[in-house]
């Protein structure tokens, strides 16, 4: 089955469960932050399940849901958590879901995750605004065919994150009293977390942060003409930078929900008037 196929499937089964469904702005939760969704009103649940192609999660703190509903008024299409390549997917796979939302008719994406922070200055707890990325894997979804139904095969990704909507955000936590800090994801395959050598090679190539998603996900939605804006939730100093801590995915989850409700009112007050007229 192509590509085009696959998302066609996935988008008939989200409109048969949900007829009428038109959401403009998607979001994809990370770990620990889907109590988001909690703030979505007129809920439509659909389970990944019996989404055709969609790739089952295998993180605890991944519901594995779609929510369809509004927030702050918009109609919106919200994942509740997000397979990564660490689990063994096809990087097709990983990136259908969001993929899908695009297809459904959502021409912004927010995108979300937990990482580890570089910065001394931007502790746990802490939401950072994504502002470019480097990709640590070698990986890229778009490896393979092009599919020139979803987008050219080569394209520019100097703006990957959409400057006009990273004011908005900006704008929004200024509004929030949100001490929104800004940087430079880096990606990681994981599952294993980084030793203290990585984390000093990847501050000395600028980055600001340290993840194991979003960066396939950016790829696969920029190749689709999609427009993209990301938020890190910041849990934990990455390796090495506090003396004789040992890194935990209990506190990744434990500080993204911490986090959870600073993200709401931020996203909620960034779509409250929301047009897509930049």
């Amino acid at each position: 089955m192509s590509e085009i196929h696959a998302l066609d499937a996935a988008v008939a089964a989200i409109r048969a469960a949900s007829p009428g469904v038109a959401p403009q702005v998607g979001v994809v939760l990370g770990s620990g932050l889907g109590g988001v969704a909690d703030a979505v009103a007129d809920a439509v649940d659909i389970p990944y399940g019996e989404i055709p192609g969609f790739p089952k999660p295998g993180v605890a703190s991944h519901a594995g849901r779609l929510r369809l509903g509004t927030l702050g008024s918009v109609p919106v299409a919200v994942l509740q958590g997000r397979a990564h390549a660490y689990e063994g997917h096809r990087m097709a796979d990983v990136v259908r879901p969001v993929r899908t939302l695009a297809r459904l008719g959502c021409t912004v994406i927010i995108l979300t995750n937990a990482a580890g922070s570089l910065r001394t200055e931007v502790g746990p707890g802490r939401l950072m605004l994504i502002t470019d990325h480097i990709n640590g894997t070698g990986l890229n979804p778009l490896v393979g065919p092009n599919e020139p139904a979803l987008g050219q095969r080569f394209f520019d990704m100097s703006a990957a994150y959409d400057p006009e909507l990273r004011d908005r955000l900006a704008a929004a936590a200024a509004a929030e009293r949100i001490d929104l800090a800004e940087g430079i994801y880096h990606w990681v395959i994981g599952p294993s977390f980084e030793t203290p050598a990585e984390i000093r090679a990847f501050r000395t190539l600028g980055a600001d942060a340290v993840g194991m998603s979003t960066v396939p996900e950016t790829i696969a939605l920029r190749h689709m003409g999609v427009r993209v804006a990301a938020i890190s939730g910041i849990t934990n100093l990455a390796a090495g930078m506090v003396a004789g801590s040992a890194l935990d995915h209990t506190e990744t989850m434990t500080q993204g929900s911490a986090m959870a409700g600073d993200l709401t009112r931020l996203l909620t007050r960034f779509l409250t008037g929301w047009t897509d007229d930049a």
